[in-house]
Formats: structure tokens, sequence, C-alpha cells
């Protein structure tokens, strides 16, 4: 371990514009400014008339002086420039290049030499303003948009333009902030956005282009470029005109498309060249390898292929050993490298502020090992098909086989995940309480606040806040806690809150991975008859994912609870989910727009919460419930954490292995049996003995999917399960072992509907009772009164249950025409089917 008292330079990556992108900027350009139009080339009486007139005059008479003042002179220090029409001066003036140098400064120096500045003399320096934002109000004057954004007056040319210009259409943009996630601070410099843009461009609101926002973010970057966030540089004007209606219906919904943020896919040539190798023919090497494995692989998959090749490998080796141009390594060379690969530098701060430097094993290091391993392998098979093309880089691999030890690496990695299985199974059900808790205490506070006046404490959720008092408009509750003062949004605690619910819930009881939780739709919500009883069973779709398969899973009812809670928040107005437009991460490409489910509303855009937002979700939730482990740290689930649980927890009870293969998704059952943590050690060995003498007596044909039969009998089960209280909840082919003493059972689950049979049943067990008493029965008295306890706790948790469904909606599940013939689109603000 050693101490470093510098830091080394992070490289950026330098970011591009997606395929989608592009093609956008081509279909939406800017519009172009033409040299002349008829307000710059009125005389100058013809303007200051005008300009005289309403819309133009002042409000009150000093209004109308200073107005009119400054027009006149910023007139005079005009045509004391060349050209024909106004604009010709202003752009022969120089003063709109640099926004950041004053022009009123050149303006007096002007009119200071010729002696027409008059009474006022500088005074008037600081109302100059007005006189300029008259003209470009009025069409006469339009200034470069670079110059716009940069200068410092004249200033909210939107109440110019407002007054003037569009007064309507920018009143409805501002009244648009109510229905808005976002503050003033947000609304009121995007309004003054598309004011700079009308006084750049001329024209209307509605006459504002995709293209003319996109010059406008683009020029904001070039005039005040540098590194990150700035809200000068916020696109939620895009938003504002595209809820306006002022676009095209074929514009793209969201300003999010032509961000480079999202660059979309890389070509072959990209992957390699984002590490600068120097060696162009292993360069070239590596573009062909790529190139010839791409129609089999994902994209996320070749994108690790090239990082693993070009920069673990070869730029590794270019680092440490210069000039090397050919794959051949030298047992040295291959031995240096392997070391440098198995660990990494982490930089930590001591306690005196120095930083750290430990060397810690590297985890990927196997899975760089075997990707080289296979881009070996692969040129020497290669070359026996085309050694023209692969043969003269067939050479012995660096890597040899006892190198990458896969079976301890899958050992360890098993030994890892099924410790933290089994670390996190028994505190589930206290996790889902205290997520439920946080859930509900959040939304108390929040309806609580709104109840309130501002200044007033209130007490909701076990916490006592006071509603806070704001000086300027907010889409959010705000709320201070009275001891500290620190404020606190509550709408976004109750709306983080819930998603994280959500979330958990969701993956707990379906298993399955956290992209297709982001791919839920209102269209994954089917129905399937049973056709032996025409029994409706509701399904959840899964979209297909890393194995390219979709599949259906069982939607229970406490499944449907969680669904209709998520339907039901993020529904319109005209009862719809939403279209939105979602970016898949893994193969960089936009998806069409889809009414997904986990989605929110960000400023007046619908957007759909990525997996890293729901990650966070996850993280702020669990965080929130101060569960800890062993060590005392706080407990992380991680999202296939809930994956792995709801395995283990399904074959431990009772569900066959190949059953759960096919919910789960995998096409190894081995992968499934891998996922499971807690099983009994005798079930192991029996099992593995059985598939042993099996697989000696029966062909290979017997190691298959399911049959329709096999189906039929699993199905079949659960009818069987049916009794007169309710549902069964035994394990799937396994007899009854309580001798069908059902009022006792644990795995009864009553019915609502059967709720007036089991108070029947109480009532008759407490006169039972009083008679076996009254005839001295002991023996059937004590018996009587297990089974009334039992009865007194079923009659309990059906009262909670049904206390906890009086909220619950109907889904609103699509039929099949609902979902092939039925689509929602919206247009200027209006949600319509078709």
């Amino acid at each position: 371990m050693t101490i470093s008292a510098t830091t080394e330079a992070v490289a950026t990556r330098p970011w591009q514009l997606s395929a989608e992108a592009e093609a956008l900027w081509k279909k939406f350009p800017p519009r172009a400014n033409p040299k002349s139009w008829p307000a710059t080339r009125a005389s100058r009486a013809s303007v200051v008339t005008r300009m005289l007139t309403p819309p133009f005059l002042g409000h009150d008479s000093k209004t109308r002086c200073n107005r009119k003042l400054t027009l006149l002179k910023v007139l005079d220090w005009l045509e004391m420039q060349p050209g024909n029409t106004w604009q010709e001066r202003w752009d022969a003036s120089g003063v709109g290049i640099d926004g950041h140098v004053d022009w009123r400064t050149r303006l007096i120096d002007d009119l200071k030499s010729v002696d027409n500045l008059g009474p006022r003399g500088e005074r008037i320096f600081k109302i100059l303003g007005m006189g300029l934002v008259q003209l470009i109000g009025g069409d006469v004057l339009r200034p470069d948009l670079s110059w716009l954004i940069a200068t410092n007056s004249p200033l909210r040319i939107a109440n110019e333009m407002e007054r003037v210009r569009d007064g309507e259409a920018i009143a409805k943009l501002r009244a648009l902030r109510t229905a808005s996630t976002v503050g003033d601070s947000t609304v009121l410099p995007a309004i003054e956005k598309i004011a700079l843009i009308m006084a750049a461009k001329g024209g209307m609101v509605t006459d504002l282009t995709p293209g003319d926002c996109l010059e406008l973010f683009k020029t904001s970057k070039e005039v005040f470029p540098g590194p990150g966030k700035s809200a000068r540089h916020s696109p939620f004007c895009y938003q504002l005109l595209h809820s306006l209606g002022a676009f095209p219906a074929d514009a793209p919904p969201s300003v999010r498309m032509f961000s480079t943020r999202f660059p979309g896919q890389l070509t072959t040539e990209q992957l390699v060249d984002r590490y600068d190798l120097a060696c162009r023919p292993v360069r070239d090497l590596l573009i062909d390898y790529l190139r010839e494995r791409q129609p089999g692989i994902d994209y996320n998959t070749l994108t690790g292929l090239a990082t693993a090749l070009a920069l673990w490998f070869w730029k590794d080796l270019e680092k440490h050993h210069p000039g090397m141009d050919s794959l051949r390594l030298a047992p040295d060379v291959a031995a240096a490298w392997k070391r440098r690969l198995q660990t990494r530098i982490v930089r930590s701060t001591n306690e005196h502020g120095q930083v750290v430097e430990s060397t810690v094993e590297r985890a990927t290091a196997s899975d760089t090992l075997m990707t080289v391993r296979a881009f070996y392998l692969d040129l020497a098979q290669w070359a026996l098909n085309e050694p023209a093309r692969w043969g003269p880089w067939a050479v012995p691999c660096p890597v040899r086989a006892d190198d990458v030890q896969h079976r301890k690496m899958k050992s360890r990695q098993k030994a890892r995940m099924d410790q933290r299985t089994r670390e996190r199974l028994p505190v589930l059900p206290a996790l889902l309480e205290a997520v439920d808790r946080n859930r509900r205490a959040a939304a108390a506070r929040l309806t609580a606040a709104e109840h309130v006046c501002p200044g007033e404490l209130f007490t909701a959720g076990g916490q006592t806040l006071r509603r806070a008092i704001l000086k300027r408009h907010s889409p959010h509750l705000w709320a201070e806690e009275p001891a500290s003062g620190r404020r606190r949004n509550l709408a976004r605690e109750e709306s983080n809150s819930f998603w994280g619910w959500a979330a958990v819930e969701v993956l707990r009881m379906t298993g399955i991975r956290i992209e297709e939780l982001s791919e839920i739709s209102h269209h994954s919500l089917v129905q399937y008859r049973l056709p032996s009883t025409g029994e409706l069973v509701p399904l959840l779709q899964i979209a297909p994912s890393k194995t390219d398969e979709e599949r259906l899973l069982v939607v229970s009812p406490e499944l449907a609870d969680v669904l209709s809670a998520i339907i039901c928040r993020v529904r319109a107005d005209d009862g719809g989910v939403p279209l939105v437009i979602a970016y898949d991460h893994h193969e960089k490409v936009w998806n069409p727009s889809m009414p997904l489910l986990f989605q929110r509303k960000i400023g007046l855009e619908d957007r759909p919460i990525p997996i890293d937002g729901i990650r966070t979700l996850l993280q702020d939730a669990l965080a929130a419930t101060g569960f800890t482990d062993a060590t005392g740290q706080p407990l992380h689930f991680a999202p296939h954490d809930f994956r792995r649980i709801f395995t283990t927890d399904a074959v431990m009870n009772g569900m066959p292995p190949h059953i759960a293969q096919l919910i789960l998704g995998h096409r190894d059952i081995n992968t499934t049996m891998g996922y499971k943590a807690v099983y009994p050690e005798e079930v192991i060995n029996g099992h593995r003995a059985f598939i042993a003498r099996r697989r000696d007596l029966r062909p290979s044909e017997e190691y298959r999917s399911p049959t329709e039969e096999e189906w039929e009998e699993f199905l079949g089960h659960f009818e069987h399960r049916k009794v007169a209280l309710g549902d069964c909840g035994r394990a799937y082919g396994t007899s009854c072992i309580h001798e069908h003493s059902c009022i006792r059972c644990p795995l009864l689950r009553a019915a609502p509907a059967q709720r007036p049979r089991l108070v029947d049943i109480r009532d008759n067990l407490i006169d039972r009772i009083a008679e076996a008493e009254r005839e001295g029965w002991a023996g059937e008295a004590e018996g009587l009164k297990v089974s009334l306890a039992a009865a007194n706790a079923k009659l309990a948790q059906l009262d909670n249950l049904i206390t906890h469904r009086a909220a619950a909606i109907h889904l609103g599940m699509p039929t099949f025409p609902d979902v092939a013939g039925r689509h929602i689109t919206r247009n200027q603000g209006v949600v319509t089917g078709s």
C-alpha cells in the first residue's frame, strides 16, 4: 500500500449523436433567416409611428416617455451605420457579434461624438434596452441568437413578446407551469428561451420548429462552454412547445432523442478506435474479428468484446511494451500481462486526508482471460477455412486452459450468491412490511401537508413537520423539520417511496430481471381461459430480454393489487396509460412508444423510469428501512437478489425445477438450480441419484420441455386445492398432511366471499364448547377451543385482507383487440384512442 499526493487527470470521452438523432436533425432543420423582410425595410417615420401606437405603448406616462426617448436614440445611432435596412445597419455596427461586450457603451460613444446625446446625456445608459427591445419585438431587428443568449441588455424579452407579438400563446405557456413538476426557476427561463428564438428567427410561437430549439441548445453550449450541467442549457423549452402543440405530429416527443447522452450504436471501427491503438495491423484485425462475430451476438456483448480485446489486452501491451506488432507473445510478456490483469489499484482517503493506494483482486480478470483465449482459438479455427485471411494471425495462445479456472470461479461465485440469499431470505417479510409502512407514511405526510396552511405544524407518518412558506410558485409541496429547519420535498418523497415499494413487490413476486421490469407495459397484461373449467387466469407477459424468449407468469391476487396501484397512478385523464419512448441502454437504440407501467412525469413529459433509476429507487427504499447485515453495515439488496430469493422459495415449496426454469426464462435447468440457495441435503443427493438412474435407463429424448399433459396436471393441482372456505396452499405434488382439518391448517387461504360461512363455524364452535363444558366433556372442550382459536385467527386474517383490498381498482386489462388495434397518441395536449 502506498500514499499518493497527486491525482491523475481523467480523460473525457467524446460523445456523438445517434443515427436517429442525425436523421431527426435532417428532418427538422432550423429555419433560415432572410436578409430582408418588410418590417426591417420600413422608413424611420413608419417605425416611430408604429412604436407609438398600441400594443407598443407603455402602461404609464413615465414608461411611455422612456420608451420613446430610447427608441429615438437607438434609431439615431443605427442611422449612423451604413446599410439600406435596419438589420443591415445593425450588422454593420459590429456590436451584434459578441454579446459579452456591452453595446450600449458603443452607442453612447457614437452619439457623444456627434453631440446627439440630448439633455439627459449618459444617464439614459441603463434604459437603452427599452429602445432596442421595442425594435426586436416589432421584428424590425433580428439579432443573432448567440448575441441574444450572451447579452446583458435587453433582458426579459419574453415580457415584450407577450405584449406585442404573441400574447395568447405565451400566456398558454405560462399556464402550463401549473401542470408541470418543475418550478418557476425552470419554466420562466424556458419561456425566455422561446422568446429569444422568436427574436432571432421572427414569427409567432407556433412558427417555431424542433430545429430552432436544437439550434438554441447547440448555440447555448458554444456561448457558455464548460463541463457539468447548467440551467442555461435546460431543454425544457422543447417540452413546453411540444405540450402546447406547436410542433408537427411526427416531431419527437422527447428532446432526449437529440441528446449526445444517448449516442446510439457505434460501428466496429468506432468501438476499437476509442482506445487509439498504435499498431494499425492489430487494430484492423480486431475490427475484422468483431465484424465477424457481430451477427451472432447482441450489441452489449459486442462492446464487451471490444473493451476486453482492445483496452484490457492490446492497449495494455502497447503501454508496457511499445512497438509490439504481433500476437505472438513472449512467455515473460504474457505472464506480466496476466499479473497486471489480476489486480487493480484502489484509491481511498485516510483519516489524515491523504490518498491511499491499495492493490486488490480484479473481479473481471477471469472473464477477460476467457475472452482473449476465445479470440486466439477462433483465429486458429478460422485459419483452417480461410488461411489467406486469418492464417498470419494464428499463433499460440498466451492464455492456457489452467489459467482460467472456470469451475473454481463458478464455485466461488455460487458460494457468494448463496450466502447473499441466505442472509436476505429470512428478512424478506420484515423488509416488505417496512417498505410498505414507509410508503404509507410518506403518503400520509403528503396528504396531511395538503390540508394545512403554509407555516402550520402537522403530524403524520410518525413525524411532526411544518409546511414551508415559499417565495415563488412550486409544483411540489415542501415541509420543514422544526428542529433543524431542513426542507423536504414531500411530493418527491412520496413518489420515490411508492416506486421503490412497487419495484420491490413486483421483483419479489415474479422473479423477473430488472430490464424486464422496466419493459412491463399495459399490454403485458393478458388472460388465459382454463379449458377444463372456463376460469379466466390473469397472466403477465414478459417481453424477450436476455435469452430472447418471451414467457407468461400467473398474476397472483397480491401482484394484481400492486399492478392496479401502479396503473391507477400513471393513468391519464381519459383512463389510458400514456405512451412513452424508452432508450435501450444495452442495444443503444430508441424503442417505439409504449404504455410502460414504470413511468412518471418529468416536467411536462411522461418518461419511463430507466434501469439505473429503478436501482436508485430500490436502494433508497431499502435504506429507509434501517436493516443491517451481520457486520452492522446497511443491508444491500441488488435487483437480482429478488430473483434468486424467488427461485429458492419456489423450489423449496415444491415447484418442480423444470417448471421454475420456464418461469424464470432460463435455457439451461442447471442455471435455475444454481439460483436456489437453501435446499435440504438429502433432497439434493436423492434428486441427483434419481437423475443418474434415469439417465442410465431412459433415452435422451426424455430431457425436454414439459408436455401439455404435464402442464394440465400442474394446473389441475390448483383446482384440487379448492375447499369450501377458499383455497389450500399446499405445495404441488403433496397430499394433505393435516387430515383435512382445514380450519386449523395454516395453509388454508380463506376467500372473502366465505366470511359468513366462517362466522357460522365460529358460532357453532362456541355453542359446542358451551355444551361440552355443561356436560363435563373436558377433552372435547379443549379440542374445540383449539379449533375456535384457529377460526378467530382466520377471521382476523380475512378482515385484514378485505381492508387491504377495499381500495383496489380494476386493472382495465386490455383484450387482444385492444392490444392489436388500439393506440394512444398525443396531439396538442389531447389523448385520443383509435
